[in-house]
């Protein structure tokens, strides 16, 4: 009989779980969401955003190609990175004409927004019924990256010794933080799925959840 009451217990623990689970994603989604408003994060997505065919048309100069100093045809883009913490000034104004930044400060509150919506869904099912939704259709959007994006995966650099693993399936730095996205989007489903059930039947809701 002790098993079983801790069992039921253990049961109940379900909606708490779920809504640590809305924390999670909106700490993650707040935070992610508000260094967009920083140049080394607009700079970071660049490759990202010019390279996917859903969101290239955002900035200016995505599909131009240019000549390296090595005389290769390669995206302008790559010519104007800047490494994280490090400022050059030509390469901002390259930013500011393509739309980095602005492009960058709408999609972090696009991406905060989405946190707030499945955060509420602590107390309001049907607003963590549409967080959790854009939370997956998010989180796909990301994982498209994996198929668009060459910096996704490991270059053929070579050095004193040819490039012994590169291109699929060797996940770059970039590549690896993007893979993540797919734990995001099965959490943007459950948290879809838990809170549509009690939008459609609120009775069900633990006393102080809604």
């Amino acid at each position: 009989m002790q098993n079983i009451s801790v069992y039921n217990r253990l049961l109940k623990l379900d909606t708490y779980f779920l809504n640590f689970l809305r924390i999670s994603i909106f700490v993650v989604m707040a935070w992610i969401g508000g260094l967009k408003a920083f140049q080394y994060e607009a700079d970071g997505i660049v490759p990202f955003v010019a390279n996917s065919p859903l969101m290239s048309f955002f900035y200016k100069n995505a599909e131009n190609k240019v000549e390296n100093k090595d005389k290769k045809i390669v995206a302008e883009y790559s010519l104007y990175k800047n490494p994280e913490g490090k400022i050059v000034q030509k390469n901002i104004n390259w930013h500011k004409e393509n739309g980095t930044y602005i492009f960058s400060y709408g999609l972090g509150t696009m991406i905060f927004l989405i946190g707030v919506l499945v955060l509420s869904g602590i107390w309001f099912p049907k607003a963590g019924t549409v967080g959790g939704m854009l939370t997956f259709l998010m989180s796909l959007v990301t994982l498209s990256f994996l198929i668009t994006t060459p910096e996704a995966y490991v270059p053929k650099l070579d050095g004193d010794y040819p490039t012994p693993q590169y291109g699929f399936p060797y996940l770059s730095g970039a590549g690896r933080l993007v893979l993540k996205d797919i734990i995001m989007m099965a959490s943007g489903l459950v948290l879809f799925s838990d809170s549509l059930k009690k939008a459609v039947n609120p009775s069900n809701d633990l006393p102080g959840i809604r």
